[in-house]
């Protein structure tokens, strides 16, 4: 899981700005229909909600660091 997290981590120095907005937006309407469909009836693997939300924490900081420099 920690070569996952590198990778991902990579992939982002590749995208612009607009590019890591666009991605955040795509990635949190995509957890909100996954928590909504664990609501209705549970998911087979619920702990993708949470590595989607890390995920989306990872981008928002990316886009924050970028911000701020």
């Amino acid at each position: 899981m920690a070569n996952n997290k590198v990778e991902f981590n990579r992939g982002l120095k590749d995208l612009n700005e607009s590019d890591l907005k666009a991605r955040i937006a795509e990635d949190s309407l995509r957890l909100k229909k996954l928590e909504f469909a664990h609501a209705i009836s549970p998911l087979e693997n619920p702990l993708t909600i949470r590595g989607l939300r890390k995920d989306i924490a990872r981008l928002k900081t990316e886009l924050q660091k970028r911000t701020l420099a």
